[in-house]
């Protein structure tokens, strides 16, 4: 040994030698959206205002390390309206909820706040406008997500028909095929709901609908980042909750991009067999998921190995969306 090395220093050299060296990619952009940074703000001013409880019906996000800390802070999840007490102020999810929820609340009393992400909004509006012009609506989405049913809720029963696969856009027969419009869902696979618009339009060339879908900004460029990250990686590791339907297409873009990818909801899931024979690792997070989880995966993975990263970033986000008036006045 060095005589002029400190026994610490060799120990430290030494643990060192003895890890593996990973070069970790990092996506940019990746984590928080500006709906879900509002969404999550109008909660947490809500409790400053008028103190907990302040009651959020259905998940605020998707994300269970942000329910979590809301609910420490004074926030009471509910799934449906009827679990609300009277005189109590309530919030709607950032998803978006059909009329009927509103309505219920006026109906009752309630002082309610909506924390529907302005682009889910948008396409409401959307929705509306299709039917008031009389046209039938092809809607690209996933059955069964909040959003989804939301956006259904808008509209009379029956005005809304759901696409959910390229086989479903191949076989739908509408009554009137002209006069039929389209939307999708915000957190689609952008190549997907691509395909599945390009073949309603193929099919029905009267369609009318948004230029080119209703993805948002945030969900594309997510998975925009992940496109370029991926194919350099052996495995990528997106952080986000199972039922985000953006952080599950992040994992299905890396895998079309060839990448092992897996979902975790936090670095404690990971299995470090999945590191075996692993030189280069992408990490990404979903639209609802913290910055804080980024950093304690990349902390664990640092722990096991020796660890270079680089960014790769495709885009800088720079909206914000306003506040509802009853915060900010």
């Amino acid at each position: 040994m060095n005589a002029l090395a400190s026994p610490a220093n060799h120990a430290e050299d030494t643990l060192a030698r003895a890890k593996p060296a990973l070069h970790v990619l990092i996506a940019a952009p990746r984590g928080f959206c500006a709906g879900v940074d509002r969404a999550i703000h109008i909660v947490e001013l809500a409790l400053e205002r008028w103190g907990a409880p302040v009651y959020v019906r259905h998940e605020i996000v998707h994300n269970r390390f942000v329910v979590d800390s809301l609910k420490d802070k004074g926030a009471i999840f509910v799934e449906e309206l009827d679990e609300v007490p009277d005189g109590v102020p309530v919030i709607f999810s950032a998803h978006g909820v059909p009329k009927a929820v509103p309505a219920a609340a006026e109906a009752r009393g309630l002082n309610y706040l909506d924390a529907t992400c302005p682009l889910v909004s948008k396409v409401h509006r959307q929705a509306e406008r299709l039917v008031d012009q009389g046209r039938h609506i092809l809607f690209i989405g996933h059955q069964g997500h909040p959003e989804v049913i939301g956006t259904f809720g808008q509209v009379p029963a029956g005005a809304m028909t759901l696409i959910e696969t390229l086989e479903d856009a191949q076989r739908v027969q509408p009554e009137n095929p002209d006069n039929i419009g389209f939307l999708t869902q915000t957190t689609l696979s952008v190549d997907d709901t691509a395909d599945m618009v390009a073949e309603l339009q193929r099919r029905f060339p009267a369609i009318q609908g948004p230029r080119g879908d209703d993805i948002c900004y945030a969900t594309s460029n997510r998975q925009a980042a992940v496109k370029a990250m991926a194919p350099r990686c052996d495995l990528v590791l997106v952080i986000g909750a199972t039922n985000s339907s953006n952080s599950q297409r992040l994992r299905e873009v890396a895998e079309r991009e060839g990448a092992c990818a897996y979902l975790i909801q936090r670095a404690s899931e990971i299995d470090w067999d999945w590191f075996d024979g692993v030189t280069t690792l992408g990490i990404t997070a979903g639209a609802s998921a913290p910055e804080v989880l980024v950093q304690e995966l990349i902390a664990m993975v640092s722990d096991r190995f020796v660890v270079e990263s680089e960014n790769i970033t495709t885009a800088v986000e720079e909206v914000v969306f306003k506040l509802p008036r009853a915060l900010t006045a």
